[in-house]
């Protein structure tokens, strides 16, 4: 019979809850979070906000958005399942309709109140970042709700440039500006990808929380498949429940997302390849440049 705290008892890893997109084919929204947090370790409840055949940059597809009213009944279903205190974690990506947001920071506030610790990372998708011609995406009334709505809520949030952009109404031309942006934005911390490289043909991720600025620097791969800020977002989350400290977290994220992405390049293949290089998940091995940023005021963090 097995002791009670035998070593070789299964860490506890708690669940998390991560509402975005679903594809049939492809590695983007939730199909790119849920294999990373599973893969982490972490049980994942996963919430579907639209489901589509391939992401659309592939090509017109249809979209299937859930009703309103049965979307927000889903999620206070959940907000009131017994098994709530399980839940470590919520990460929010892609919405369907605007109106699936106040659902889903009931369901962020019910988490909360479970458990006071549960961490809450708000991904804002809302655009293409800038290196792709920066485009809104989504109905401006989303962009708000998210802003005033799950911003507030939110622990960590990872906009890419152009999305940090449009939440604060500023033109952002520096990381110096990124930083600042970051400050007004809500959240303790926040973890800006495609950020303004250093390296010539870099780009990186640029990480405060309003007393030190980082930033993850590696060589810029043209052609990335979609995807990236949701595989970012998941593996960050993971690093942070593992208590890393923010930077090791960043450092850690950064390399597996590259490394995944070379290697997808490298394959010519036209989505993330996850389930191929799901140990650069656990283990990359890829090298980042590590760089700590001059904080505004002139001190440097």
């Amino acid at each position: 019979m097995m002791a009670q705290g035998s070593d070789s008892a299964p860490p506890d890893r708690g669940a998390v809850i991560s509402i975005s997109s679903h594809v049939a084919r492809g590695t983007v929204g939730n199909r790119a979070a849920v294999f990373a947090l599973e893969t982490l370790g972490h049980p994942v409840w996963s919430v579907p906000t639209v489901t589509l055949p391939w992401h659309p940059g592939h090509g017109p597809a249809t979209r299937i958005v859930p009703d309103d009213a049965a979307f927000s009944a889903f999620l206070d279903d959940l907000a009131g399942a017994p098994w709530l205190g399980e839940v470590s974690a919520v990460l929010t990506g892609y919405f369907g309709s605007p109106r699936q947001i106040e659902p889903a920071a009931r369901l962020i506030e019910a988490v909360r109140a479970a458990r006071p610790d549960a961490i809450f990372i708000c991904d804002p998708v809302i655009g293409d970042g800038a290196e792709a011609g920066g485009r809104l995406y989504q109905p401006a009334e989303t962009m708000e709700a998210i802003r005033d709505r799950l911003l507030p809520l939110a622990d960590i949030a990872t906009p890419n440039r152009f999305e940090l952009e449009l939440i604060t109404g500023l033109e952002l031309s520096s990381n110096a500006h990124l930083i600042e942006a970051a400050a007004s934005l809500g959240p303790g911390r926040v973890m800006i990808t495609s950020a303004f490289p250093l390296l010539r043909g870099g780009i990186g991720n640029l990480l405060t929380d309003g007393q030190e600025a980082i930033l993850a620097e590696h060589r810029r791969i043209d052609g990335a498949p979609n995807g990236l800020g949701d595989l970012t977002a998941a593996v960050f989350l993971a690093r942070t429940l593992a208590g890393l400290p923010a930077e090791k977290a960043l450092q850690s994220t950064t390399a597996a997302v590259y490394e995944i992405l070379a290697r997808t390049t490298k394959r010519g293949a036209d989505e993330l390849t996850l389930e191929t290089d799901a140990d650069s998940l656990k283990t990359p091995m890829a090298m980042v440049q590590m760089r700590r940023l001059a904080m505004p005021g002139g001190r440097r963090a």
